[in-house]
């Protein structure tokens, strides 16, 4: 039988466990990263200790920081890069890739600067049809992936057939996977909930309680939606997994990175100490500016992003963010819901 190819772009703590779901799937996986140490200690002890420390990796993993080795001749290549570095990374990868290789993307956030969605920036820089682009999104913990612990995501194209490659390609029997044709409300539900979970940190951290949280996640979710279906989205998206299922379990677990985040700054830490101390990417600090200025172009109000959006780059104390929130002019909570 003959061996199919995929490459992983890049190895951070999610690329390695998709890399893992391809590998159980009878994949050869390349995985691409610049750092050669972490090329050495995956290939020679198959494990990738700073982004997944107690992991075994399957042998069918084998990285390399060679980029023309890890996407040529792959059938499916995945790009987990940050949401900042994804286009220099399909830059990279462009003059490699199979014309009729699938390409999947598991990022969620926006392009600084140009607050472009990344099945757009991908577009733009691998010169392929929307057709050939797949996101996959939904609530995924890679710790918990990597253990092979049930796990159901969500895969997006506009070609339904494309979409079914991929979730031929990735699922098991520990990793069910959908399929959706809406690649904008999963891509943005993806990308916002990260500033809900910063959102959730901050009010844990401040011990605010279960009826605070559960206000924040309802009225996020309300925000995600409003945003959403004003850039295009089917509203239907943001109450499956890739909307209210990646919410819960990003603003109720310790493991998200984003959650931590906002628990830090709950204990008096700056930004620029709590992204140190991280030492990993952030999505929702980037995405929490990102989403303001969508919002403004888009004319939807986003109160919860404003208020993060002023605790993290102008210095406002987070127990005055929540004040402002619930200070909030009175108003229907179906027809805010709504954008009305």
């Amino acid at each position: 039988m003959k061996s199919r190819k995929a490459a992983v772009l890049v190895a951070g703590s999610w690329g390695t466990a998709l890399a893992a779901v391809l590998a159980d799937n009878g994949f050869d996986v390349a995985l691409w990263s610049r750092n050669e140490a972490q090329v050495d200690e995956i290939n020679s002890q198959h494990r990738n200790s700073r982004y997944l420390k107690d992991a075994e990796l399957p042998e069918q993993i084998v990285a390399t920081a060679d980029m023309e080795q890890a996407a040529s001749g792959a059938e499916l290549v995945l790009f987990v890069a940050p949401s900042a570095a994804m286009r220099d990374v399909a830059k990279l990868a462009a003059p490699f890739i199979r014309a009729d290789a699938l390409i999947v993307h598991a990022t969620k956030g926006f392009e600084s600067g140009t607050y472009k969605r990344m099945t757009t920036v991908l577009a733009e820089e691998l010169a392929v049809d929307a057709e050939r682009l797949v996101v996959l999104s939904g609530p995924s913990h890679a710790e918990e992936v990597v253990r092979r612990l049930p796990t159901t995501v969500v895969v997006a194209s506009s070609s339904l057939e494309a979409a079914e490659q991929v979730q031929d390609a990735f699922i098991t029997q520990h990793f069910r996977v959908y399929t959706n044709k809406d690649v904008v409300g999963v891509e943005v539900a993806g990308a916002i909930k990260n500033i809900i979970a910063l959102g959730a940190g901050l009010s844990d951290g401040l011990g605010f309680g279960d009826n605070a949280k559960a206000a924040l996640l309802t009225r996020g979710l309300a925000e995600i939606s409003r945003l959403g279906t004003a850039m295009g989205a089917n509203p239907l998206t943001f109450a499956g997994l890739a909307g209210v299922g990646d919410l819960v379990v990003t603003c109720t677990s310790q493991l998200s990175r984003n959650w931590r985040a906002g628990s830090m700054l709950a204990e008096g830490l700056s930004l620029d100490e709590v992204l140190n101390r991280m030492g990993m990417v952030v999505e929702g600090v980037r995405t929490t500016n990102a989403a303001r200025e969508i919002s403004r172009q888009y004319g939807v109000e986003m109160p919860i992003t404003d208020q993060l959006y002023q605790v993290l780059f102008r210095q406002k104390a987070p127990r005055s963010a929540v004040e402002s929130l619930m200070g909030r002019g009175r108003t229907h909570e179906t027809e805010e819901t709504a954008g009305i």
